[in-house]
This record gives C-alpha cells, structure tokens and sequence, in this order.
C-alpha cells in the first residue's frame, strides 16, 4: 500500500498527459477537416517544408492520400484535362497512331527484307544444280563464280547442250546467249529445269548454239554480300561483261527477266545500250512484268490510311521499268524488240501493270510483242507448254533478224 501510494502522483500525471495528447490529436484533426481548399495543398509535395519532416500530421496524411492513385484524387494528366468518357478513345487512337509509325519505320528500315526473299523457302540457299540434273537431261549446267564490280563474289548457272548431244552439228554456227534474271524469291537450281525446257526448244528448231546464263544476285543461293538495288545492278553488269569477255561479240544476246526480274532485266539492257557495250542486245523478255515498285504499292494497297503509299520517297528499291524503256528509246541505237508476257490469273501483279508497259512501248515507237497465258498464275507463266514455246518463237525470230 506504501508503494502504491508513492507511485500514484506519477500514475495520475501519465494519465493527464495521455489525456492532453488524445484531446490535442481530436483538435487538430478536427481543424484539418475545416481546413479550406483554396489553402490546404492538394498534394504531399506543396505541403511547407516544415510539414514534409512531420508525417504523423494529419495534413501530410491528406495531402498523401490525394497524392496516391486511389478514387477521388486526380491521377494522371488525362483524367485532369479529359472528361471520363472521352479519355478511352484518346488511349485507342494514340494506340493505333503509334502502331501506324511503328508499321512506316519498319518498313523503311528493313525494306530489302520485304522486297527480296533469298531464305524462301527454307533451305533454298543449300540447292545443288546435282539435286536437278536429271530432269534437265540433256542440258548440262555448271556453276561460275565471278566477282561483281564492287568485287562482291556472285554465282552464275551456265546451261547448254553439248555438241556430242546432236550428232552432225558443225561449229561455228551461230551463237545466242540467253541472259536470265530471275523472281524475288528462291535460287537459281529450282529454275534449271524450266530453263532446260526452253532449251531444248531452241535446239530442236535451230541449227545454232543457244547459252543460257543464270545470274544468282548477292545474298541469294551461293552469292556472297546484302541484297540492294544498287548491288543487283552491279551484279547485273558484271554478267554481261562476262558474257562480253567470254563469246563471241556477234552472238545474239537477250535478257529475260521474269517478275523483278523483268526490272532488272530492263535497267540492265539500258545501261548496256547507252554505254555502247557489245555484243549488242536483239531482244528484252519481260514475263509477268510491273511498271514499278511505286506503281505496285499503290495497287496492292489502294487504301489511303495505309502507309505503303507514302513510304516511296524513302525506298530504296525502285525498278522503275518504264524509265528503262524510255532510256533505250532515247539512247539513239538501234532499237531491239521486246516480249511483254502476262499469267490471266496473275495474283500479285494486277492486268494494269503490264497494260502500262504496252503503253510506253507504244508512245516511244519500241516494236513489241504482247503474249497472255490463260489460266496461269503469276510464277506459272512459263511453267506452262503455252509459255515456253512462247519464248522460244521469240528467240528464234529475234536471232534469225
């Protein structure tokens, strides 16, 4: 009892105090509450200085609470300036604004990729001319490995009938060099067999010697380097002048392009005609040609909210055909003719695109000659007996000139 007596002035002070902290924490919260708004800060970083040290203030507390992503505080810049009901389409709309840039940069930065298509199928770049020998008998195809003018290491498929094929055939004769310029996609092995066919057309109906050389641009099959416009322009002219190097300059030279092909076939005859090259060119092949690569962007994608359209000024890659032909007909030389041949069922190159060549040869008075073959598709159009023979007859009558 003595020390419960000793100890109770202490008890009732600690009693006072804790009493005095708990009334002054009621006041205080109450003051906070009828705290106006135009002077409580409405966030934890416009409280004074003063204010930001004491976190057990009820005013920290508010502004903190106001300041945090719950309901009822003002979150992001969107829900501050936007009405609620109009903040979901801003997001969407910004979404497909981004997508759209992200689509055009794309685009541009790996436009090679999407123009040239080397790895297709898979495996195409491991094909051996072996893997189709037997169903280009008697053609025989050898591969030569040259260097481009940059000195890039390109491949060529060299294919022709040996003389111990056709008993009786005298040398001599007359030489025709067929200069083949393939697709977009694939390599050149797979396409020997097609080649053959055309050549043994020619010899069954010929009594001369007919070459057909395959150029394998940089970055496809066994050709070395990145696949560009410029470089298969460079890879192009290396091949004539190897031709140049290799036969006769009286041989009877044509280009064949089929697809691209066609427009690297066609840029390549301009620029050996205006540099006055030999042997001199006696007829340009043009299978499932287009027009140019600006011309087939707005024809596969005629929507004008995709971005395709408005991407040429930044391409690389243009194939521009109808410009080839206009330089050719304003070399001044002496104008050879030329095959435009069409698939009816053309999926990727519209009947537009080669309506338009017809056009231009017209107006720039280049002899031409206009071959559809019905039913095929747009790789089909010498895959078919019709086409075939229908390269050979031009051959043949371009050669005999």
């Amino acid at each position: 009892m003595y020390q419960m007596g000793i100890l109770a002035p202490y008890v009732v002070r600690g009693s006072r105090r804790l009493l005095h902290t708990q009334t002054a924490l009621k006041t205080s919260l109450r003051n906070s509450k009828q705290y106006s708004s135009h002077c409580r800060p409405k966030y934890i970083q416009q409280c004074p200085p003063y204010l930001k040290l004491r976190p057990w203030n009820p005013i920290v507390r508010l502004c903190a609470f106001k300041s945090s992503g719950t309901h009822g505080g003002k979150r992001t810049f969107l829900s501050e300036s936007l009405p609620p009901v109009l903040i979901p389409p801003v997001i969407f709309t910004g979404l497909l604004v981004a997508l759209w840039t992200y689509k055009c940069l794309m685009t541009v930065v790996f436009q090679e990729k999407i123009i040239y298509m080397p790895y297709m199928p898979p495996f195409a770049r491991s094909e051996k001319i072996a893997d189709y020998a037997a169903s280009c008998r008697p053609v025989e195809w050898r591969e030569e490995r040259i260097r481009s003018i940059d000195g890039t290491k390109i491949s060529l498929c060299v294919g022709l009938i040996p003389n111990n094929a056709r008993p009786g055939l005298p040398d001599g004769k007359q030489e025709v060099i067929i200069c083949y310029f393939q697709g977009n996609g694939s390599s050149s092995p797979p396409r020997l067999p097609l080649l053959s066919q055309v050549l043994k057309l020619l010899d069954a109906s010929s009594s001369g010697k007919c070459t057909i050389i395959a150029l394998s641009y940089r970055g496809y099959w066994t050709s070395s380097g990145k696949v560009s416009q410029k470089g298969i322009e460079l890879d192009a002219q290396a091949m004539l002048k190897w031709v140049a190097q290799n036969f006769s300059s009286s041989a009877q030279l044509i280009l064949w392009g089929q697809s691209i092909g066609a427009g690297v076939a066609s840029t390549a005859a301009a620029h050996h005609v205006q540099q006055g090259c030999t042997p001199q060119i006696a007829g340009l092949i043009m299978e499932t040609p287009f027009t140019r690569i600006k011309s087939m962007l707005i024809a596969l994608y005629p929507q004008k909210w995709l971005p395709y359209r408005y991407l040429y000024p930044l391409l690389r890659n243009h194939w521009d055909s109808g410009a080839a032909l206009r330089q050719i007909a304003g070399s001044g030389k002496d104008r050879f003719e030329v095959l435009l041949m069409s698939a009816t069922r053309d999926e990727v190159v519209p009947p537009e695109e080669i309506e338009e060549l017809e056009r231009i040869c017209k107006a720039l008075g280049i002899r031409y000659k206009r071959k559809n073959i019905l039913g095929a598709l747009h790789t089909e159009a010498t895959s078919r007996r019709e086409g075939q023979q229908g390269v050979a007859e031009f051959v043949r009558k371009v050669a005999n000139r």
